[in-house]
C-alpha cells in the first residue's frame, strides 16, 4: 500500500537490510512472539523487557519499520507494524506494549514535523519515542529562539530504551490562558523515573514517569499550539510533502487508537491459545466427565470467545485499511469526522476483545488456571488496564463520540 519514493540511490541512506520486505519482518515477528510467554515473570518484575529483547528487535529492523527512507527506516505500511505490534502481543502484552507505544510514534514525527527537525530526529535510524498527550510542565522561550521545558510527564511506555519522547508542554500566551504546545525531546534532554511496576497490569511496558529539568530543544522541535489527538492534517502535512507517502498525512487521533486496537487482538488472541490449551488437556468437573473439547458447554464458550476475537481482528484490519485508503485520497480526504469515525471502529473493538477475555475465557477457565503468576491471569490484568486507560474509558466514549455527532450533523 506504502509507495516509496526516497529509496536509496538518491542521496538518501539505505536501511541495514535494503532488500527486507513486509513479509520478512512479520515472519520475524512470528519467530519472536512464542519466545516471550517464558519471559512475561521477568518483564514483569524488571518493568520493561530485556536488553537482550530490545537487541533482538533491532537486529529484526522492528524500530525501522516506520522511519522514512530518506533516512535509513524501511518505510513500511502501517498495516505490517500493526500485524507485528499484534503478533507480539499474542507472547507477552507488555512487551508488545512497550515496544509499540515505543516505535510507533515515527509516524506522528514524520508527519508533522519540519525536515530540518525530521533530519536530526531520525539521524540515527532507529527511532524509539514513548509519547503522551496530556499537557504538562512548562515551556518558555529561550534566547537563541529555541525552547526551555521544565515538568514531569507520566505513562511513557517505551521510555526506557527510548531515543527521545514527545510530550505536550503549556505556554503562556500574553493575557490569556495557557496552550498545549507539541515538542519532542532528545534522550539527553530527560531523565527516566523508576516508578512504574506497581500496577495491576502491564507491569513490564516500561510505562515509566520522563521528568525533564531546564531541558532545551531547538525551535523545529516544538509545535505551538498543536495537541497530537486535535491536529488536523485536512490542509496537507510537512511529511506527505517531504515524503511523497501519504501515510504521512493520516489522522493522528484514529492513528494512535489503531495502535491499542492491535495491541487488544494481540492479548485477546493469547488468552484464546491458552483455553485452546485447556480444552485439549482438561476435563470437565461434573458429570458425564469428559474432555473440556466435547462438552457443549465448553465448546459454546469458546466459539463464542472465538468469533467475538476473530470480530475484532476484522474491524481492526479493516480501520487500517480505511485509514490508508483515507491517506491515498490526499488532505482533502482526512476530513475530522473520518478521522473520529476510525476511533469509533477501533472502541468496539477493543469492546469486543475484552468482552471475550472477561465475560467467556477467563471465568471458565478454572480457577487453577487464573492463579498468580499464570499466563491467563496475567493477560486478564493486562486487558483490566488497557480497559481502564483514559484514552478508551473516559474520552473516546465521550468527547469522541460527541464530537464525532457534532461534526457529522454541521455542514461543512
Amino acid at each position: 500500500m506504502t509507495a516509496v519514493t526516497n529509496a536509496p540511490g538518491q542521496g538518501f541512506p539505505a536501511p541495514p537490510e535494503p532488500g527486507l520486505t513486509p513479509n520478512e519482518v512479520l515472519d520475524r515477528a512470528e519467530a519472536i512472539a512464542p519466545t516471550l510467554v517464558g519471559l512475561q515473570a521477568e518483564t514483569e518484575q524488571r518493568t520493561h523487557y530485556s536488553r537482550q529483547t530490545h537487541e533482538e528487535f533491532a537486529r529484526a529492523g522492528f524500530y525501522r519499520l516506520l522511519v522514512p527512507r530518506r533516512y535509513g527506516g524501511y518505510e513500511f505500511g502501517i498495516d505490517t507494524f500493526m500485524r507485528v505490534v499484534t503478533t507480539l502481543a499474542r507472547g507477552c502484552p507488555s512487551t508488545a506494549w512497550m515496544y509499540c507505544l515505543g516505535a510507533t510514534h515515527a509516524i506522528a514525527a514524520a508527519t508533522l514535523f519540519g525536515e530540518e527537525a525530521q533530519a536530526e530526529i531520525f539521524r540515527d535510524g532507529d527511532f524509539i519515542c514513548p509519547a503522551t498527550i496530556v499537557p504538562s510542565g512548562s515551556a518558555v522561550p529561550a534566547a537563541d529562539g529555541g525552547w526551555v521545558l521544565n515538568g514531569t510527564w507520566n505513562y511513557c511506555s517505551g521510555a526506557p530504551y527510548a531515543t527521545h519522547f514527545i510530550g505536550h508542554a503549556m505556554v503562556q500566551g500574553g493575557d490569556g490562558p495557557p496552550a498545549p504546545m507539541l515538542f519532542v525531546a532528545p534522550r539527553d534532554q530527560w531523565r527516566l523515573l523508576d516508578d512504574w511496576g506497581r500496577q495491576l497490569g502491564l507491569k513490564g511496558s516500561g510505562s515509566h514517569s520522563v521528568t525533564v529539568e531546564n531541558g532545551r530543544i531547538p525551535a523545529s522541535f516544538a509545535l505551538p499550539g498543536t495537541h497530537l489527538s486535535e491536529a488536523t492534517v485536512a490542509d496537507g502535512t510537512p511529511g506527505r510533502e517531504l515524503h511523497g507517502n501519504p501515510q504521512y498525512g493520516g489522522g493522528p487521533l484514529s492513528y494512535m487508537v489503531l495502535e491499542i486496537a492491535s495491541l487488544a487482538v494481540g492479548i485477546a488472541q493469547g488468552a484464546l491459545d491458552v483455553y485452546g490449551d485447556l480444552m485439549r488437556s482438561r476435563r470437565t468437573l461434573l458429570p458425564p466427565v469428559v474432555g473440556r473439547a466435547e462438552d457443549p458447554d465448553y465448546q459454546f464458550w469458546y466459539a463464542e470467545a472465538a468469533g467475538m476475537i476473530a470480530a475484532a481482528e476484522a474491524g481492526v484490519q479493516g480501520a487500517i485499511r480505511q485509514w490508508q485508503e483515507l491517506c491515498e485520497l490526499g488532505p482533502e480526504g482526512f476530513t475530522r469526522e473520518q478521522d473520529l469515525r476510525i476511533t469509533t471502529i477501533c472502541r468496539h473493538t477493543i469492546r469486543l476483545c475484552w468482552t471475550a477475555v472477561e465475560s467467556y475465557l477467563f471465568p471458565t477457565a478454572g480457577s487453577s488456571s487464573v492463579r498468580q503468576g499464570e499466563r491467563l491471569e496475567r493477560v486478564w490484568r493486562d486487558m483490566s488496564m488497557l480497559h481502564s486507560h483514559a484514552g478508551f474509558a473516559v474520552f473516546l466514549p465521550t468527547v469522541a463520540n460527541r464530537e464525532f455527532t457534532r461534526v457529522h450533523f454541521t455542514a461543512p
